[in-house]
């Protein structure tokens, strides 16, 4: 008599070997597991390696945000330090153009971009140098931006640097937010406005998200604050500038016949008025000045083209005031009230 039939069933008590497509899956989770962790590694190492991080921020578009950033950084480079920008507007990369450097080719190693060199030694990582076609419009969700941004400040070889000058889009949207989240010890904000009202009630709110994510506002910088107009006449004369709204403007030419008048194209001191009332630090004005847009279009900063000129010495006095807030140290920076 025979004994009993066994019958093998890998439904029950037994599971199936995997497919090879379940191992692929496995295998490229687990890639990206490592190279999320890699990525957390470098974020953090970068506490180390950048000495101050500072982010550029404005309520709203048109206030010239992206040129004071990257004029912050050229002159910090002036000034022999070694200083990064990185442009973490996705849809609207513009400091590439501005710096005469956006047909630049990056170069990869060992899973890390190389950022490009801009003048006086910039270090510049843009999303500009990674799109194919520059007037292809990026659609792109959140959690994609998320994931962009955290590749942009993860997998960039920066290497030392005195400072990273990080430009945003205008708002407080997800951009400010990832890199306030993700970025480890932001020194503060600098927070960019023109006089007018309506960019001085954006800027407010660019304040406010300071407090909401805990990072100090090194202070309000006042963007296209006045014009001025410049001529000669005969010494010690009084000269007569129509201004706006049909108001004459009066100057007195020097010993050696120049003079100068100072029109308030948007207003004047906002900016100012804005930083007192939010008791945060107010690190200057920057004029109106028409080479600001054709040095953008042609590649070439003011700061670069006349580099003792009068927006360059504005920069620098902006500058000279935001080292002075960033050393007095974490203890003492500017608090969020």
């Amino acid at each position: 008599m025979s004994g009993p039939i066994s019958h093998h069933n890998p439904g029950e008590g037994e599971s199936s070997p995997p497919t090879e497509e379940a191992t692929a899956d496995q295998k490229a989770q687990m890639e990206q597991a490592y190279a999320q962790m890699r990525r957390k590694l470098r974020m953090t190492r970068l506490a180390e390696d950048i000495g101050h991080k500072i982010m550029v921020l404005s309520g709203k578009g048109g206030v010239g945000k992206s040129t004071v950033a990257t004029g912050l950084a050229l002159s910090l480079a002036r000034q022999g330090k070694k200083v990064g920008i990185l442009d973490i507007d996705i849809t609207g990369p513009n400091i590439p153009k501005m710096l005469g450097i956006e047909d630049t080719e990056l170069h990869v190693e060992d899973s890390q971009i190389h950022p490009a060199d801009g003048p006086s030694g910039l270090k510049v990582m843009s999303m500009a140098f990674l799109l194919e076609d520059p007037d292809k419009p990026v659609i792109w969700r959140g959690p994609i931006k998320l994931g962009a941004i955290q590749q942009f400040i993860g997998d960039v070889a920066w290497g030392k640097l005195d400072a990273l000058i990080i430009d945003f889009p205008p708002g407080t949207s997800d951009e400010p937010l990832t890199v306030a989240q993700s970025l480890p010890n932001i020194d503060g904000m600098v927070i960019v406005t023109t006089p007018q009202d309506v960019a001085l009630l954006d800027s407010r709110k660019s304040i406010n998200f300071s407090k909401t994510v805990k990072i100090p506002v090194l202070g309000v910088v006042e963007n296209m604050s006045g014009y001025t107009i410049r001529g000669s006449a005969q010494p010690n004369s009084k000269v007569s500038v129509m201004g706006p709204q049909g108001i004459p403007l009066e100057a007195t030419s020097n010993d050696d016949g120049d003079w100068s008048v100072t029109i308030d194209l948007f207003k004047q001191g906002g900016g100012e008025s804005a930083a007192e009332e939010f008791e945060v630090p107010f690190l200057g004005s920057l004029p109106f000045d028409p080479g600001i847009v054709r040095g953008g279009d042609d590649g070439v900063h003011r700061i670069v083209a006349e580099p003792e000129g009068e927006t360059a010495k504005a920069f620098d006095t902006v500058v000279e005031n935001l080292l002075a807030q960033l050393a007095k140290g974490e203890d003492d920076a500017p608090e969020i009230l």
